[in-house]
């Protein structure tokens, strides 16, 4: 089942505001992957990883969500394709391997906000995500511990090596540290650079920084950590999403209030983080939920949501999802560059992720999020989206995300 949105063959630059920055053209078409609910579950943080060839392998990872209590979900799921979407497997859930287990004290511990990558250097689809618990009601535990975890992907069994934690150091201000809704950037001798978030047990704010870890394609190792990025506004700056463009590195973090972005060299140091304005110095008006990049050989994009979009019938303006072009001098979005590329429809779309299948398209998913409320009233049916960027240009730098 399929939406076309608006085609358009260049973004516009507005007179008034002469840009440095080349403009890139691509169309968007909106595949619905699936859609149906139940008034109880509904897909929550599809994520996909692309295995490359001919015709690339999009494995497709989410989660069931209960919507009668807050951020309780079931063991990842998966599912793929290999001709661009029109047809997809069916829906596996790994319990045995991407599921919860039982602890000493009768809580439960799992995962969630998985994501997966194509680690190029060891072949490898790699997903990372963090850990969770839960009560014995099936409830989330408010204060509790929290890890980094990984997974790798079998394709001929196509399914996911148990989930592992990565070992950080013991101290204090890691024993609550999570890579959840993260974006990383693995370098050319296969070190990646994963971005994580993490804080004292009973502390509120967050700090984001981004860790280095070695990857041999059977284990992740953490060797270290840059800058420790937060700001003084209620839980600091979390969620963290990194992306490489011309030689540096950029980074864009969630904050209650508002979004953060900070810019390095070499995607350890950060500068200071500043909040995202549009070009003409007006905020961005995206707050407390994720955003993620887009980088093509020809610029790069912020995928994010925002206030002010006509839509305050949806959880903290969690719909539309836009993409944008960003000034990567200025740090800023241009403003005449945004397009909404997945539709408001009263459910959220915040929790989502990028995926480059191959040289000619980037996709992001995405699910409608049933709560809180009833979206239905607003044409909400728990889609599961990819909006499917189509580049008029190759994107040259797409094998070396």
């Amino acid at each position: 089942m399929k939406a076309i949105l608006p085609l358009f063959a260049l973004l516009l630059v507005v007179a008034a505001t002469a840009l440095a920055v080349e403009p890139v053209a691509y169309n968007v078409p909106l595949d619905v992957i699936s859609e149906g609910f139940d008034g109880k579950f509904c897909w929550f943080h599809p994520r996909a990883g692309a295995i490359p060839g001919d015709l690339p392998t999009v494995v497709l990872t989410m989660q069931r969500w209960r919507l009668a209590a807050s951020d309780v979900f079931y063991p990842v799921s998966s599912q793929w394709t290999r001709d661009f979407g029109k047809t997809w497997s069916p829906i596996v859930e790994h319990t045995e391997t991407l599921g919860r287990h039982k602890l000493p004290n009768g809580q439960e511990e799992g995962i969630c906000d998985f994501t997966p990558k194509w680690h190029a250097k060891t072949r490898t689809l790699l997903g990372t995500g963090q850990t969770v618990q839960y009560d014995e009601q099936d409830k989330l535990v408010p204060v509790r511990p929290r890890s980094p975890v990984w997974s790798i992907y079998d394709a001929e069994k196509q399914t996911w090596s148990p989930w592992a934690k990565l070992a950080l150091p013991g101290e204090p201000r890691f024993n609550n540290a999570g890579a959840g809704s993260t974006q990383r950037v693995d370098l050319d001798d296969g070190t990646i650079l994963l971005p994580i978030y993490a804080k004292e047990m009973n502390e509120k704010a967050y700090f984001t920084t981004v860790a280095r870890c070695a990857f041999d394609g059977k284990t992740l190792r953490y060797l270290g950590h840059g800058t420790e990025l937060t700001v003084p506004v209620v839980r600091g700056l979390y969620e963290p999403s990194l992306a490489k463009f011309n030689g540096k590195f950029f980074l864009t973090m969630r904050n209650d209030q508002a979004a953060y972005v900070a810019v390095s060299d070499d995607g350890q140091k950060f500068n200071e983080p500043r909040k995202w304005t549009f070009d003409d110095g007006a905020d961005l008006g995206s707050y407390n939920t994720q955003a993620h990049w887009i980088t093509h050989s020809g610029g790069l994009f912020l995928t994010y949501t925002r206030r002010g979009a006509n839509n305050d019938n949806v959880v903290r303006h969690r719909a539309p999802l836009f993409l944008a072009q960003v000034d990567p001098e200025r740090l800023v979005v241009i403003r005449a560059t945004e397009r909404e590329i997945v539709p408001n429809k009263g459910a959220q779309l915040g929790n989502f992720a990028v995926v480059d299948v191959n040289e000619r398209e980037t996709w992001v998913t995405t699910s409608e999020g049933m709560s809180p409320g009833d979206p239905r009233k607003f044409g909400a049916n728990g889609r599961v989206y990819a909006a499917r960027i189509q580049w008029a240009q190759p994107n040259a730098v797409w094998d070396r995300h």
